[in-house]
């Protein structure tokens, strides 16, 4: 019978493993339906990149009070979870507070620090859940959040305060036991913050103390399992992706657009031009730009997987400020939709990217002003998404606006957006010359 708790536990350790494991080989299976995409050049500077962006949230701090809070929930969740490891060898060895007997006064010190991150991590969890329901930030309340996207918000702050309660609840009760020479409570002292719980909790009985630490100690470790299970459905996963996508973001300046080799070559050869690389003209029913998610290119697909959905992205979208349905958060959510709808159903489902989930009205309305990426707390390049599904309509449908369609045949016969010969262009001039 002694045994039975950690059998319970392995048992609990080994199916949200197992369920964790699963859920990444979709997910990394999903990203692989993206076309391959060489990034491995400038090591050193993506690697800074990744410090400075990912790890340091150096575009957080445009905003420097919800970056400020966001750090310290991001800090102090990852290193109050350090204590996880001692737990994980209590559980599974049965035995309680592993690491004391061997820290000795420095464990005193390191969960101290840990209650402090709690404490900070509560304070900020509260203040987002107002800024969310009670200030109701603009950004916020856009017509792509409603619903699941701003419960999936309020839900991972809640779970994270109750997590935070839980630590703190189990120390207190756990500090009191101790106090009481409880069988199997490792002297370790008092901790700050817990011990405030001291006054309330001493009035309950040692059996029932022992059954508050016992459960805060059973929520606490199976909240983390859940939590890391549930943060790769949720917005969440980019607590992970954000490092991968920031090294392998765009290092070309904002304003340069990638054109299709195979094109640009083909021209190329019909003007006699000398072609670089690969001169091979493009293969029988190939696609021009993109129609669904296997058009882009896994990098893209990274992207939609790491948007925190943050919205500033479509708070800095001129577009979207001036009343048009384009929202760079609305695009990567819906890349992130039909991603996962063609993970369970496949590609021939008779639905695609564009169409079903992102319209022709919110791609034309993109100004290409690249205010979305220069937001993008993570690096995400939504206007690499826009730039190829409107690639696709302009060259496989001709479904490009009438305005659109002249300016392009200007430029392939004038070599300008204006419907007037390469002769003519300095005609205005000539008023000037002739001093009228």
């Amino acid at each position: 019978m002694e045994y039975i708790p950690q059998i319970i536990f392995i048992l609990i350790l080994g199916l949200f493993g197992f369920l964790i494991y699963r859920r990444i080989r979709q997910i990394s299976s999903n990203i692989k339906l993206g076309k391959d995409v060489d990034l491995s050049d400038n090591k050193g500077q993506r690697l800074k990149n990744m410090i400075l962006v990912a790890f340091g949230q150096k575009k957080m701090f445009k905003r420097p009070i919800p970056a400020f809070l966001h750090l310290l929930i991001y800090i102090g969740f990852v290193l109050i979870n350090i204590e996880i490891l001692e737990i994980i060898i209590d559980g599974i060895y049965g035995s309680h507070r592993v690491a004391a007997p061997i820290l000795g006064d420095f464990y005193v010190g390191l969960i101290n620090f840990f209650e402090f991150l709690a404490v900070g991590v509560l304070f900020s969890c509260v203040v987002f859940l107002i800024r969310r329901n009670v200030l109701r930030i603009n950004r916020f309340k856009k017509i792509e959040m409603v619903g699941w996207p701003s419960l999936d918000a309020n839900l991972i702050l809640i779970i994270e305060i109750l997590l935070m309660v839980a630590i703190l609840g189990m120390n207190g009760a756990d500090g009191i036991l101790q106090q009481r020479g409880t069988d199997h409570y490792v002297q370790t002292g008092s901790f700050f913050f817990s011990a405030s719980l001291f006054g309330w909790l001493s009035s309950f009985e040692t059996a029932t103390l022992v059954l508050i630490e016992r459960a805060a100690w059973w929520f606490h470790i199976v909240g983390i399992f859940a939590f890391a299970l549930y943060v790769t459905y949720s917005k969440h996963l980019h607590i992970f992706l954000a490092f991968p996508n920031t090294y392998y973001g765009k290092l070309d300046p904002k304003g340069k657009m990638n054109n299709m080799n195979e094109i640009t070559n083909e021209v190329k050869m019909m003007l006699g031009m000398p072609v670089e690389g690969d001169n091979t003209p493009p293969p029988e029913g190939m696609r021009f730009g993109a129609k669904d998610v296997n058009d882009l290119t896994w990098k893209n697909l990274m992207d939609a997987y790491s948007c925190t959905e943050c919205g500033r992205c479509t708070s800095e979208c001129p577009a979207n400020l001036t009343g048009k349905k384009l929202s760079p958060r609305k695009i990567m959510m819906d890349t992130r939709d039909r991603l996962e709808d063609v993970g369970k159903n496949g590609l021939d489902d008779g639905k695609s990217l564009l169409g079903d989930y992102i319209t022709k009205e919110e791609i034309n309305a993109c100004t290409n002003c690249n205010a979305c990426v220069e937001a993008c707390p993570v690096n995400i390049n939504p206007l690499d998404i826009i730039l190829q599904t409107r690639r696709y309509v302009a060259m496989e449908e001709s479904g490009s606006p009438d305005s659109w369609n002249a300016m392009f045949q200007n430029v392939e016969t004038n070599f300008a957006p204006w419907k007037f010969g390469v002769q003519d262009r300095f005609n205005w001039s000539n008023e000037l010359k002739e001093g009228k």
